[in-house]
Order: C-alpha cells, then sequence, then structure tokens
C-alpha cells in the first residue's frame, strides 16, 4: 500500500516523532527491511530510533492500513446502493479512525427490519417530521390512521412516530460523539453475582467480585480480565455504563424543545433511543475498549516476562548431566557435549531405596568421568529437590556446578514433532531431559523451540486475544534472538527462523545445505542456499555469526557491507582487519571522522568500533550459581518470619511469583515488593533474579504461600 504524505505526518504527529524519522522507517519497511535490522543497521536514516519506535511506526501504519480498508469497502457499498453523495465521501475521506467511519456510516448501514424502518414502510416518517419541528396538533395525527398498516389509533401513530425519532438520534453523530465522551470518562463497571454463584466450582475465586463498582477510567487491566473471565463463566453479571439520567439528560438538552407541544413524544423517544439503541451500543464499544486495555496490559507483561525469561545468563559452552527426576519411573538421565549433542543416556532411581540410591550414585560418577561432565542439570518438577538433595550428596568435585532448571515448557517440548525428528530413537523422558541440560547452557537457544505460551510467565493468558498475544510473543523472540546473535554452524531450524530476514523453509534450507556441504566457512556462503536471495542475505547476514571462519568479522555483528570500509580501516592505520580487533593501539589510530560519507555516519562507526574490540560480545549477564535452603523440600517445611533465597519466576501487574525450591511458587504482593510505592512489580524485581524472602503466611490447605521483600 502506497502512503500519503498526510498519513504520515499523522503517525508522527500520534507518536510525537519528527516526520523525517517516520518517513524514513517507513520506507525501510515497505521495502521489506526487518525491526531488528533498521534498529541495528539503518541508525542514520531513522535518527538511531529503537525498536520499539520503529515498531510503533509499524503498528500505526497497519492501523492505517485497517481503516483504508474498511473506508474503501464502504465507499464500494455505498456507490453500490446509489446512496454515495460529495458530502459523504468528503465526511468519510475525513474520518481518523474506524469508530468515525462507523458514525458516518451508521444511518446508511444495511439493516433488519428494525421498528423504525417498519413505521417508515407505513408512512410515518412525516409525522417524525412534525414532531421534531414543533409544529402541528392531534388533528395532524388522523390522516396517518390507516387500518391496513395496522395503524388504528392516534397512540399507535406515535408510537411509530417515535420510533422513527429514536433512531434519528442514536444515528445522530455529534450525540453519539458527547455520549461516547460520557461512557469513556464517567463510566462505572458493576459486578454482581448471579444466583448460583456460590453453588458452582469455581464461584469461590470470584468473591471479591460478587458486589463489587468501579470507575472504568481507574480499573485496572488484570480486574478487568477477571471480571470478564467470571462472566464468560457465568458466575458474575456486568454493566459498564455511566449514570443513566446524566446521559439521558445530554439527550434532551439536545433533542428536545421545553415548548414543544410533542414535549412528552419527544421525551419517551429520547429515552427509549437511550435505553434501547445508545446504551448497548455504546457499552458495547466500551466493553470492547476495556478489553484491548486489558489485553496489550496483560501482553505487556507477559513480553516483558518472555523477554527476561530468553536473555536469561547461559552456562555456555559447557558439558552437562541433565536429569528429568520423578518418583515411580525414576530419573531420566543424559549427557550433553559443549554443543548440546546427546551423548550417553540412562535412568536411575536416587529416591528409591538405599541399594538403588548406591548404584544411582554410581551411574552418576561414572557418566561424569566419562563424559568429563562440568556441570549437572536437574530439573525442578516432581521429586526435583530430593533428586537434587541427592546429587549434592555425592561428594562430587567442587567444580561441578549442580543447579535446578525451570522445566517449564520442557515436555511441550519433548513431545513435539521437531524433538521427534530430532531424536527419533529416544522416548519423550530422554528428549525431555535433553531439554533441561540445553536450556541451562542457553536458555535461548532452547526456549525458542517451545510456544511461548507453555512457558508460564503471563497473567490471564487465555482470557487475552489471541492472535494479538500470539503477534507480540513473536515479536519478543524475534527481537532477542537477533540482539544475541545466532551461531550459523551450529544453530537448529527453530532458532534460524527467528532470525532477521528468514522464515521456516529458508532456516530448513540452510540446515539441510550444512548437512551437505559442511560447516560454513562464511557468511557470504549463504547466498548458495536455495532461494535464499539478496534482499534475505542483507537482512539476515548482520545476525549470524562464524567461529572460527576465514573471514574474523564473519564472528562480530559487523554487518559484509561494511567490511570493505574496515578492509579500508585497517590499510590506512597501517593494520590487518584482524590486528584491528587485537590490538587496541590500532584501533586508537583510526580517526572516525575521516570516514563519514553520505551512507555512514558516526552512529554506525561507533558501532563497529565497539565489535571490534569485542567482536560477537554476548548481551546477556554472566551465568551465577543458585542454591535453594536445603531444608525446604515440601510446603510443610515452610514457616513463617523464614528468610529464604527464592527465584523470581512470574511477574504481574499485582505482585509477583517466587520460586523457593518447592512445588508451590509464592506471592510476593506489590505492597510488600519495597519500603515505598511502587505502580508496577516490574520496578523492583526481574524473571530469574536470585532474591531473600520473608515468609508472611503459609496457607497449607490451599497451597498458598505470601512472601515479602521488604526489610
Amino acid at each position: 500500500m502506497d502512503i500519503t504524505i498526510p498519513e504520515k505526518l499523522s503517525i508522527a504527529t500520534t507518536l510525537n516523532l519528527p516526520s523525517h524519522q517516520v518517513d524514513k522507517t517507513l520506507s525501510l519497511l515497505l521495502e521489506g527491511a526487518t525491526v531488528p535490522f533498521i534498529a541495528r543497521y539503518r541508525k542514520e536514516a531513522t535518527g538511531s530510533l529503537d525498536e520499539v519506535a520503529i515498531g510503533q511506526i509499524r503498528d500505526e501504519f497497519l492501523n492505517l492500513e485497517k481503516v483504508n480498508k474498511r473506508r474503501n469497502a464502504i465507499l464500494e457499498s455505498l456507490e453500490k446502493n446509489n446512496l454515495l453523495t460529495e458530502e459523504l465521501a468528503t465526511a468519510l475521506a475525513g474520518a481518523k479512525d474506524l469508530t468515525g467511519l462507523e458514525d458516518i456510516y451508521l444511518p446508511f448501514r444495511p439493516k433488519r427490519k428494525t421498528r423504525a424502518l417498519q413505521a417508515k414502510e407505513k408512512g410515518l416518517q412525516p409525522l417524525a417530521d412534525i414532531l421534531l419541528s414543533g409544529r402541528g396538533n392531534k388533528k395532524d395525527i388522523n390522516r396517518f390512521i390507516n387500518q391496513e398498516n395496522n395503524l388504528a389509533t392516534e397512540e399507535e401513530c406515535l408510537a411509530g412516530a417515535c420510533d422513527i425519532i429514536a433512531e434519528q438520534i442514536s444515528e445522530n453523530l455529534t450525540s453519539r460523539e458527547v455520549l461516547r465522551e460520557l461512557f469513556f470518562n464517567h463510566s462505572l463497571i458493576t459486578a454482581k453475582a448471579k444466583k448460583n454463584a456460590t453453588e458452582l466450582e469455581e464461584g469461590g475465586k470470584f468473591r471479591d467480585y460478587f458486589d463489587w463498582q468501579e470507575t472504568i477510567t481507574k480499573v485496572p487491566g488484570h480486574r478487568i480480565l477477571a471480571m470478564f473471565r467470571g462472566e464468560n463463566k457465568k458466575i458474575l453479571s456486568l454493566t459498564i455504563r455511566p449514570p443513566e439520567e446524566k446521559a439521558i439528560s445530554l439527550l434532551f438538552s439536545r433533542h428536545v424543545d421545553d415548548s414543544s407541544p410533542w414535549r412528552q413524544q419527544l421525551d419517551e423517544a429520547a429515552r427509549d433511543s437511550y435505553k434501547r439503541l445508545l446504551c448497548p451500543s455504546l457499552e458495547k464499544e466500551v466493553r470492547k475498549a476495556l478489553k484491548k486495555r486489558a489485553d496489550l496490559e496483560a501482553i505487556e507483561v507477559f513480553g516483558n516476562n518472555l523477554r527476561q525469561l530468553l536473555l536469561a545468563p547461559p552456562l555456555g559452552q559447557k558439558s552437562v548431566l541433565a536429569l528429568d527426576p520423578g518418583y515411580r519411573t525414576g530419573a531420566k538421565l543424559v549427557c550433553l557435549d559443549r554443543q548440546g549433542q546427546l551423548l550417553d543416556n540412562t535412568t536411575i532411581f536416587p529416591t528409591h531405596g538405599k541399594k538403588q540410591q548406591e548404584e544411582a550414585g554410581k551411574t552418576v560418577k561414572k557418566y561424569i568421568k566419562t563424559h568429563n561432565i562440568e556441570a549437572i542439570a536437574v530439573g525442578n518438577g516432581t521429586a526435583g529437590r530430593e533428586t537434587e538433595k541427592f546429587i549434592r550428596s555425592l561428594d562430587l568435585d567442587s567444580s561441578i556446578l549442580v543447579t535446578l532448571v525451570n522445566e517449564d515448557g520442557a515436555s511441550i517440548y519433548s513431545a513435539s514433532e521437531n524433538a521427534r525428528l530430532e531424536f527419533p530413537d529416544h522416548d519423550i523422558t530422554v528428549r525431555g531431559a535433553v531439554s533441561i541440560g540445553r536450556r541451562l547452557q542457553d536458555p535461548l537457544a532452547e526456549l525458542v523451540k517451545i510456544d511461548p505460551k507453555s512457558i508460564g510467565v503471563g497473567q490471564y493468558q487465555h482470557d487475552v486475544d489471541q492472535n494479538l498475544l500470539k503477534e507480540r510473543l513473536q515479536q519478543v523472540v524475534e527481537s532477542c534472538v537477533n540482539s544475541v546473535g545466532v551461531e550459523l554452524n551450529s544453530a537448529s531450524v527453530e532458532l534460524l527462523t527467528f532470525v532477521s530476514g528468514l522464515n521456516r523453509t529458508l532456516a530448513a534450507n540452510i540446515v539441510a545445505f550444512r548437512k551437505t556441504n559442511g560447516p560454513f566457512k562464511k557468511r557470504s556462503e549463504l547466498l548458495k542456499v536455495p532461494r535464499l536471495g539478496p534482499k534475505a542475505f542483507e537482512q539476515c547476514a548482520g545476525f549470524l555469526r562464524i567461529t572460527g571462519g576465514v573471514e574474523p568479522l564473519d564472528n562480530s555483528s559487523v554487518h559484509p557491507e561494511r567490511y570493505r570500509l574496515i578492509r579500508k580501516m585497517a590499510k590506512d592505520t597501517g593494520s590487518s582487519v584482524a590486528g584491528l580487533i587485537t590490538s587496541t593501539s590500532a584501533r586508537k589510530k583510526i580517526v572516525l571522522e575521516e570516514y563519514i560519507d553520505d551512507s555512514v555516519g558516526m552512529e554506525t562507526l561507533l558501532d563497529i568500533m565497539d565489535e571490534l574490540a569485542a567482536p560477537g560480545r554476548d548481551p546477556r549477564e554472566n551465568f551465577r550459581s543458585f542454591s535453594f535452603d536445603r531444608t525446604i523440600l515440601t510446603i510443610d517445611d515452610v514457616r513463617e518470619g523464614m528468610v529464604i533465597p527464592a527465584i523470581i519466576t512470574n511477574i504481574t501487574k499485582f505482585g509477583a511469583f517466587a520460586d523457593i525450591g518447592i512445588k508451590q511458587d509464592g506471592l510476593i504482593h506489590i505492597s510488600q515488593m519495597a519500603d515505598r510505592f511502587i505502580k508496577d512489580p516490574a520496578e523492583v524485581v526481574s524473571i530469574g533474579q536470585q532474591v531473600k524472602v520473608r515468609v508472611l503466611q503459609v496457607d497449607n490447605a490451599r497451597n498458598r504461600i505470601g512472601l515479602s521483600l521488604r526489610n
């Protein structure tokens, strides 16, 4: 779609950005550039806009597309029905959003047979006009009495005329705008318990809303979603309306003349217009807007949590022994090399009798020695703490890291088609253990194989717009993958799929090419991959790394389009490209101002210098080992007043959940997160953060634990 100058200016105004930045960014997006590529490699063009700003420009553009598509559909419908006038076309052209378009279209929109339409068919439009004009008297009504049209009395004629007036009032643009402002700024959301609410299995979960009222401008998103869920489950009844008499009085002031002889009829028509037509319509609009606001809030929380989880510190290339614990069936044990390839697997029984525990200990030690194991990852699910305790009791070399790993979603991956293709000769327990081990080595590379919704770091994720959620989480994963970079010669199809400019087909083609031809020696060989053309290469190349290749810059985020520039820098300083990477003194000889031209500015040059100083640097933090309180294995071991280590596992708008090493996560309510007022838990904590918490309360019956971060 082409975009007009006024539309560009509209986007710039909405986002409070300079128009030239919006113009350049839109041009790049329309040329097929991705958000990560534009943010990283086109800073001069966009004025160094970050991914958030570029994404907002993209989203505003897509919204404009929707508005224009609907505008064209309305124009086509009006023209088809010979209703399009120059005045109407001008009004539609000036509409800024979907609501404005629908308000203009409302009187002309094909309708079912409404009461007003039936009255018009009986010839009562002239009578409605008489009432609205304030002229005439009861004698004028008699000429509309018509037995054939079932109009036998004055009352029936007046009722039909009032139906027409009620519909006209409801379709009046200005009246709708005035009432819409009242609905959106002064409505109350009122929740009541339905008669059988307490008898329903889930009724108790919504007890707080059995008699609840709150202004919609102040109600937080999580409460909106909770009440809507209660309504969907037939536990709550909801209304979202402003004070009724205030709304009706606004209509009276606009449509009822106090001196009119038909004031009583006009009063009734205005009241009917509000109750039967305007109120349901505007309440539906408010509901939709509230739901969208709550969805966006919840999705933003989910996206932020997912980003933190994906960017969790990796252990790195270490050989790992991973355990997927279990009671009855034992713990599945796998050994992975430093690249995450499966070397060996077996089953041990560390939670059974003494003899089996002894055998399990011997097996663990044998595998550690055979495969030079450097770390042990224990899944934190069923029997996780007991298995970890057993491993720590084996008196292993102190250099071997032992840690619990969050296994949420591992079972989803182990049952997936991708896991079956990678490990066709192993069952889901082996695949699950492999996933646990790889998640320790590199959380990002492993978690991209799992549907983000299965990872469990959101709130009300099943209640929000699923398409919007999927789109947002896809963007988060893409952003994280490209910010870290991907090792071209070891990356899975799943990981490559999220690289800028690639899709699943191209990712699969890359892996197939790699298997057939061996490891890539340089980035430019990507152009030999089937269907990977110059545009895809431009978008993806800078985010793919080749360790130990023939071109040292291929192991950095320097884009191949800048290789010639760096070679010139090397030549000008009497060095080599490798020399610029290894020698600080060589880099200091570079005078950046000498390399600025129409396509390269100081922003790009500074990025290049950062990469030369630390090629292929990982933006993630360094891995830190962690241990839970070893005296706590179940909720029965938790006591009020304890101060214990914990890891933040989920963040919501009302607080954060923390893993204290047992099956039940504890809740740190927002009021218990700091000794000062905070609006958002994300101000204080992040996913994966290691904290010390104080136990406030333990509810064994409901499996609930209250925690505090306050002193």
